[in-house]
């Protein structure tokens, strides 16, 4: 596959009435993505939390941060299920879940046609994640094998620390999926530029999906700002920008994009500027896996 059709949900965050509630929101968005053309739909972090406004009646981020804690498994079985019965790749945001070590950490499930999956860890925690919720920093980054080459995913936060998205490109990212969930256009600015800034030091593709909309009965995801965006390397090839796609601010509709592998691969070949490859120093590559 040399061309990917992306479908980027800037997730509206409602109250479901429970979890079949919930996960039939996700059915229709990738309804919607299927019919778009889409090849994957990338949610984004921390989507999983509106979960919470179907077992919590009051704003309490210790109870919404455990209602979807004890629900984690049966999330994950069914954003499988559903990932499965379209045939299209699935970024599910972000899911709170317990390691082995009973330590909770803050995971992208990334999901095939035929129901592998594999995660992605939240690195670096922002204040809220560690000093109110207590969400332990995970594992390194990787990147992951899938028919359009690999995909890197970088959480939010994680996007603004250019080392981290540099080993997956070193790995090999021709895409990079930034989830994202910021309650001000300061951090969803934040997120918005470094995913512009990664693309650019990395001759790859970045794509931003954020959570948006208004939802007072929760302490954890109450405001939420942003829009999808789809960017690549300002240079030869690619508009003047790096800008592919860009939704509108906090509207919920999805943002499709198409990116072209070969595109890519012409432009490092003979960009205008070696970006990629000028670093001085350079980290050590991410860890290949594979979805199981």
């Amino acid at each position: 596959m040399t061309a990917l059709r992306l479908a980027l949900a800037p997730y509206r965050i409602g109250r479901p009435r429970g979890l079949d509630d919930f996960l039939a929101g996700i059915e229709a968005l990738l309804a919607e993505a299927k019919a778009g053309g889409a090849d994957l739909l990338v949610l984004p972090e921390y989507t999983s939390m509106a979960l919470a406004g179907g077992f919590v009646a009051e704003p309490d981020i210790a109870a919404e941060l455990e209602a979807v804690v004890g629900r984690a498994d049966a999330l994950i079985a069914g954003f499988r299920a559903l990932a499965h019965r379209f045939g299209l790749l699935l970024l599910a945001g972000t899911v709170p879940m317990r390691d082995d070590n009973g330590r909770i950490r803050n995971r992208a499930p990334l999901i095939d046609g035929d129901g592998k999956i594999g995660f992605q860890d939240k690195r670096v925690m922002t204040r809220f994640e560690s000093e109110q919720w207590g969400i332990a920093a995970g594992a390194p980054p990787r990147v992951f094998e899938t028919d359009f080459g690999r995909i890197g995913v970088a959480i939010c936060y994680d996007s603004e620390f250019p080392w981290l998205v540099r080993a997956q490109a070193l790995a090999g990212a021709n895409l990079v999926l930034i989830p994202s969930c910021t309650d001000t256009l300061h951090g969803f600015n934040r997120v918005l530029y470094s995913a512009r800034a990664r693309a650019l030091e990395n001759q790859c593709y970045t794509a931003v999906a954020p959570t948006t909309g208004a939802a007072p009965w929760s302490a954890t995801v109450d405001e939420n700002r942003g829009f999808a965006g789809a960017f690549g390397p300002i240079d030869r090839g690619f508009p003047a920008d790096g800008v592919i796609a860009s939704g509108v601010l906090d509207a919920p509709d999805l943002v499709f994009a198409t990116i072209d592998r070969d595109r890519l691969v012409a432009t490092r070949a003979d960009p205008a500027v070696r970006n990629r490859t000028d670093w001085p120093d350079n980290p050590a590559p991410a860890d290949v896996a594979a979805l199981r």
